[in-house]
């Protein structure tokens, strides 16, 4: 796979601002913010960044934390993670494999019945794409 390189002014320019702080600087949106929380639909949720698929909508559950969470992503090769240490924590940070785009964190709090994973994402970071 073809990594997309792109120059700070283009991620600029194609993201909305809180895009590009999520995706481009790491940040994380508010809890219940987003409208993808919702989502129940079947479908994929695809990079916000480069459009690459990441979670399949059957993956998808209600964690009560306030972010889309899945326990799984779509393909193992379209998430890449590595450790994170900011704000005093050691985390797993989860990015899209395609444009190293922060998409947010996986914990091992999800459901015990499938993976025991929860790939806690910010809804920013995700376009759902309804299935066709």
């Amino acid at each position: 796979m073809e990594k997309v390189k792109k120059s700070e002014q283009e991620w600029r320019q194609e993201l909305t601002p809180e895009q590009y702080e999520v995706v481009r600087e790491k940040g994380t949106e508010a809890p219940f913010t987003s409208e993808l929380n919702d989502v129940k639909d079947p479908g994929k949720f695809v990079c916000v960044a480069c459009g690459q698929p990441l979670f399949d909508a059957d993956n998808k559950f209600d964690s009560g934390t306030g972010w889309p969470s899945f326990d799984r992503p779509m393909d193992d090769e379209n998430v890449e993670t590595e450790s994170d240490k900011s704000l005093f924590m050691k985390r797993t940070e989860v990015l899209c494999s395609r444009c190293d785009a922060h998409l947010g964190h996986v914990f091992d709090d999800g459901p015990a019945d499938t993976t025991g994973q929860r790939y806690c994402i910010n809804g920013c970071a995700l376009e759902f794409k309804p299935e066709e």
